[in-house]
C-alpha cells in the first residue's frame, strides 16, 4: 500500500515508538527489569489514595458522569477553573480559565504546539523549534510535520565532585534568528534530570521576547505538581510563556491528560485543534484531580509523598551505580528532578545503542542516548556514550539491573 507523505513520516518506527514498545513488552514479561520507559512509580500511598478517591467519586456519580459525557474541546471546565485559581493563589500569576487548555496527554500538546508555531508558513517561509540544550526529550523528535523541525545546541559540561556532572545552556553558542518559531526546554529535563536555573530561564525568556516568539517550558515533572524537582528554583510563567504540565507523573499516566497554560490566543488555537483531532480531551483525569484540588490534597501529596519518594530513590540508585561501576570514566548527571538518571560512559568503545541491545538480551531495558540529541546537526561522540535509566523500580530489581549494567559496561570497556 502507498502512504501519503504524512503517512510515510508518522507510520514509520521511531525512537518514541521503540521506547513505548519496550515498556509494553516489559510489563507483559514478569522477569524483565524495566529501567527504560517513563512509567511513573507505583507509590503505595498514592495507589491507595487514588483507589479510595475513585471509590468516593463512584459513590457520588461523578466518575460515571465523567465517563459518559463529552467535555468541550478546551477540556473540563470545573478542573480548568480550579487549576487557574490554584495557580493564582500559589504563585500570583495573572491567569484565568481562558489561559488553560487540556489535551489528550502532553505528547498531543507538543505535536499541536510545534506544528502551530513552526514548519511551513503561508508566506513560504520555514521556522524551527529551538531546543537550547541537547539532550532533550525523545518524544519531541518525530513530532514535526515538516522535516528538520528542530535545531539544538551542545551544552556546557561541568564536572562535579563525587562522580557527577551537570549540563548548562551555552548561551555563547546559542543563536536565535528569524528562522526560529519558538524556544522549548523541559524543566526538569527528561532524560537527564537537569533543572534549568532561574537565571537560565530568565535569559531564555528575554531572548524569546526580544524575537517575538514564545518560550515553551515542559513542566511535566515540575512544580507545583507532581513536584519531582529537587533544586530550590522558582516556577516561571508570563504571557509569553507556554507552560506544559501533565497528570501522568502524579501516578495517572493512563488517563492521558496534558495541560497547557498560555495566552488566550494559544489556548483557543489548541482547543480548536482538539475539536478537529479528537473532539475533546478525556474527562476522567480532570474529574479526579479536580476533586484533589477541592479537598486541598493535590499539592500536599506532591510535596509530602511524591517528591520525597523520588528523591530517596534517586539518591539510592546513584549510590548503587557508583558502587557497581567504579571506573573513573563513568559519571552521572547530577539528579535534580524527574525520574531518570543520565549515565555518561566516557570513551565507551561501543555505542550505547549496542549496549542497549546487549542489555535487552539479558532482560534489562534502558534507553540509548543517541535518540535524545535532536536537531544537533552533527554526530557528537558524547551522544553515543550516554544512556537514560529509570530509577523507580523496586529495590531488588534495581540492584539486579544495575549489576547487569555494570557487567556489560565492564565487558565493553575490556573487549569493545
Amino acid at each position: 500500500m502507498e502512504f501519503s507523505t504524512f503517512g510515510n513520516k508518522f507510520a514509520r518506527y521511531s525512537g518514541i515508538t521503540q521506547l513505548m514498545d519496550d515498556l509494553n513488552d516489559g510489563l507483559r514479561n514478569p522477569d524483565a527489569i524495566m529501567l527504560g520507559g517513563g512509567n511513573p512509580a507505583q507509590i503505595p500511598a498514592m495507589v491507595d489514595y487514588f483507589t479510595q478517591l475513585n471509590a468516593s467519586l463512584n459513590e457520588t456519580g461523578d466518575l460515571a458522569a465523567a465517563m459518559t459525557n463529552y467535555d468541550g474541546p478546551q477540556g473540563k471546565n470545573t478542573f480548568i477553573q480550579s487549576l487557574a485559581e490554584l495557580l493564582r493563589k500559589r504563585y500570583g500569576w495573572d491567569i484565568s480559565s481562558k489561559n488553560i487548555s487540556l489535551t489528550n496527554g502532553s505528547q498531543s500538546a507538543f505535536f499541536s504546539l510545534f506544528n502551530l508555531l513552526a514548519g511551513e508558513f503561508p508566506d513560504g517561509s520555514h521556522k524551527k523549534i529551538l531546543l537550547p540544550l541537547a539532550p532533550e526529550y525523545i518524544g519531541y523528535g518525530d513530532a514535526g510535520l515538516s522535516p528538520d523541525m528542530f535545531i539544538s545546541y551542545k551544552p556546557e559540561i561541568t564536572l562535579l565532585d563525587n562522580g557527577l556532572f551537570k549540563y548548562n545552556v551555552d548561551f555563547k553558542a546559542l543563536t536565535v534568528d528569524e528562522n526560529v518559531g519558538a524556544i522549548c526546554a523541559s524543566r526538569p529535563t527528561n532524560p537527564t534530570g537537569n533543572v534549568l536555573t532561574d537565571e537560565e530561564v530568565r535569559h531564555l525568556d528575554a531572548l524569546a521576547q526580544q524575537h517575538g516568539i514564545p518560550l515553551i517550558i515542559d513542566n511535566a515533572y515540575g512544580m507545583p505538581f507532581p513536584d519531582i524537582i529537587f533544586e530550590d528554583v522558582t516556577p516561571f510563567w508570563n504571557a509569553n510563556t507556554i507552560l506544559c504540565m501533565s497528570l501522568s507523573k502524579l501516578g495517572l499516566p493512563g488517563v492521558r491528560c496534558g495541560i497547557v497554560i498560555a495566552s488566550e490566543e494559544i489556548t483557543t488555537a489548541l482547543a480548536n485543534m482538539n475539536g478537529v483531532l479528537s473532539l475533546a480531551p478525556g474527562s476522567v483525569g480532570p474529574a479526579v484531580v479536580n476533586k484533589m484540588i477541592e479537598k486541598g490534597e493535590l499539592l500536599h501529596l506532591s510535596e509530602t509523598v511524591i517528591k520525597p519518594f523520588y528523591s530517596a530513590k534517586s539518591q539510592q540508585a546513584v549510590r548503587w551505580l557508583q558502587e557497581a561501576i567504579p571506573d573513573p570514566r563513568f559519571r552521572i548527571h547530577k539528579p535534580e528532578g524527574a525520574m531518570f538518571l543520565w549515565l555518561w560512559l566516557k570513551e565507551l568503545p561501543i555505542t550505547t545503542m549496542e549496549l542497549y541491545q546487549r542489555l535487552k538480551a539479558r532482560g534489562v531495558l534502558i534507553v540509548p542516548g543517541e535518540y535524545f540529541f535532536i536537531g544537533l546537526g552533527e554526530d557528537w561522540p558524547h551522544g553515543h556514550e550516554c544512556l537514560r535509566m529509570n530509577y523507580v523500580q523496586d529495590d531488588d530489581k534495581m540492584q539486579r539491573g544495575i549489576a547487569i549494567i555494570a557487567e556489560e559496561v565492564a565487558k565493553a570497556y575490556q573487549q569493545g
